[in-house]
This record gives structure tokens, sequence and C-alpha cells, in this order.
């Protein structure tokens, strides 16, 4: 039997909008840095609600490495930034073979502000076979500031196996 508690809060209703894949068992991650308080688990596991937030200012990567092939439907990231001012920069590059090789599947830019813009949600649609490597880099302040790269919530749909 399965079972399942419904939540009634907006958060918990993102989380189940998709069949995310379980990426404590089917990935490994790589991380340039992480702040001890805010581990990189807390923005790739549902439930987690407070992110990870890079050990110091510029440029970070998180890497997700997949022994077995991943067919990608969707990605979701989402960011949150309350406090600082800034223009940020992601670049999403996924790899079908291990690393040697990446395409880019996304550049973004979003400009962050305490009184007005404080999230981005990005809902990225691939449909891409085969990806061994999904990395994502992030430049918390193309200005050089010196804001913490933070990510709040990164989740991964697999590609329905049926609709093939």
């Amino acid at each position: 039997m399965r079972k399942r508690i419904l939540a009634s809060d907006r958060q918990d209703a993102n989380e189940r909008d998709g069949d995310w894949l379980d990426l404590e068992q089917v990935a490994e991650v790589e991380i340039t840095s992480e702040d001890p308080e805010h581990p990189i688990e807390r923005a790739l596991v549902p439930g987690a609600h407070d992110g990870w937030v890079a050990g110091g200012p510029g440029e970070q990567t998180i890497r997700l490495l997949f022994p077995e092939p991943q067919n990608i439907r969707r990605i979701r990231l989402h960011f949150e930034e309350t406090e600082l001012e800034r223009t940020q920069q992601f670049v999403l590059r996924w790899s079908p073979d291990r690393g040697h090789s990446f395409r880019e599947a996304v550049r973004q830019q979003w400009n962050f502000s305490p009184a007005g813009a404080r999230s981005e949600t990005e809902d990225i649609h691939l449909g891409i076979p085969g990806v061994t490597v999904l990395e994502l880099v992030i430049i918390p302040d193309i200005s050089g500031g010196r804001a913490r790269a933070s990510l709040s919530q990164l989740r991964i749909e697999p590609e329905d196996p049926g609709s093939r």
C-alpha cells in the first residue's frame, strides 16, 4: 500500500505537480562549496525548505552525476533573494558522455530586488535522453559583488517511459 499525506500549503502543492526523480537515490552531487547551515540536500530533497547556500561569494557549480543515464522531461529551479539587489546569471548544461562534452540547455539572467522581485522560478521543458551529467553554474552577482549563490529548489522530472 502506498500512502501520501496531502498538505495544504502552496510549496507542498508545487512538490506534487510533477513525478520528480529521487535524486538521493539516482545521483551523486559535486559542488564547489556550501554553507554548513544550508547544505545542498536542502535544495534537492522534497520537503526541505531552507535551500542551499554557497560557502562564499562568486561563481558556483552544482553538478549531478547519474550512474545510469536519465531521460529528462523537465527541470524546475527556484531561487530566492530577500536581502540584496543583484543580477544573477545561471547556466544549465547537460552531458550525454559523463562530462566529456556539454550542451547548454538554458542561460538566464534575473534581477532580484528585496522591494520587488524576490524570487525566480524556472520550469524548463527539455525532453532530453541519456543525460549522465547535469550541471548548474550560478553567478550570483554579474557585477562581481559579494553575494553568495543560493538555490531554494532543484527538481527533475523524468521522461515518461510509456511515452516513447
